[in-house]
């Protein structure tokens, strides 16, 4: 399934493009980040490691995020092709990063997991080629401390320039042929993940 927003998708469900192995997530950074990254397959030394960083399974979000890669300091858009093993071992810690009384039982226990979680989840509306939102949500995970190291020196398997594709499908959609700009989107499908995860993050139930 590609990202171009059926209507009638369960509201929250993580959706990415993934392989056995990888799941890939989008970030868009500045030349001097973004070219060491396309060059070396790795941050550079000035990536900092103390900051919380967001990564987007999602890439019309990140399209969204980034104004299809044409916003100051986003100017290099990268498909970061993670582990399984850590892209799971990050939602595992995640705690939401806003109160929802569907998943906490008040927000004492929120607060609580809020100060000891070093990733973060937000829930945000999906986009579709007009980057208009959707009524599903798409997830952006926040990941800093532990979980930012560990992002930065180990999760990461390839990194791959898509600015060209961003903008590809940006002069499509602008000329209306939108049929061809929706096929050269990265195919995202449900990514599946325990009970325990999609209760602590409010995860859609499947449908009875």
């Amino acid at each position: 399934m590609t990202n171009s927003g059926a209507l009638e998708l369960p509201s929250r469900r993580i959706r990415a493009a993934c392989t056995e192995r990888t799941v890939t997530v989008y970030q868009a950074y500045g030349p001097e980040i973004g070219d060491h990254a396309i060059a070396r397959g790795a941050f550079p030394e000035s990536w900092s490691r103390t900051r919380m960083t967001w990564v987007k399974p999602s890439f019309l979000w990140m399209m969204y995020r980034s104004g299809w890669g044409g916003k100051p300091g986003q100017e290099r858009v990268l498909a970061l092709e993670i582990s399984r093993a850590g892209f799971d071992a990050a939602l595992e810690r995640a705690c939401l990063s806003h109160y929802d009384r569907r998943v906490h039982a008040d927000r004492a226990e929120w607060a609580g997991q809020l100060r000891t979680s070093d990733v973060r989840v937000q829930w945000d509306p999906e986009r579709d080629l007009d980057l208009r939102p959707l009524p599903h949500r798409s997830l952006q995970l926040g990941l800093s401390g532990w979980a930012a190291g560990e992002y930065a020196d180990r999760w990461i398997e390839a990194v791959r320039d898509v600015t060209p594709l961003a903008r590809r499908i940006r002069e499509l959609v602008r000329a209306g042929e939108r049929e061809e700009a929706a096929a050269l989107l990265p195919r995202e499908r449900e990514y599946p993940v325990g009970g325990r995860v999609r209760r602590s993050l409010g995860v859609s139930s499947a449908a009875p």
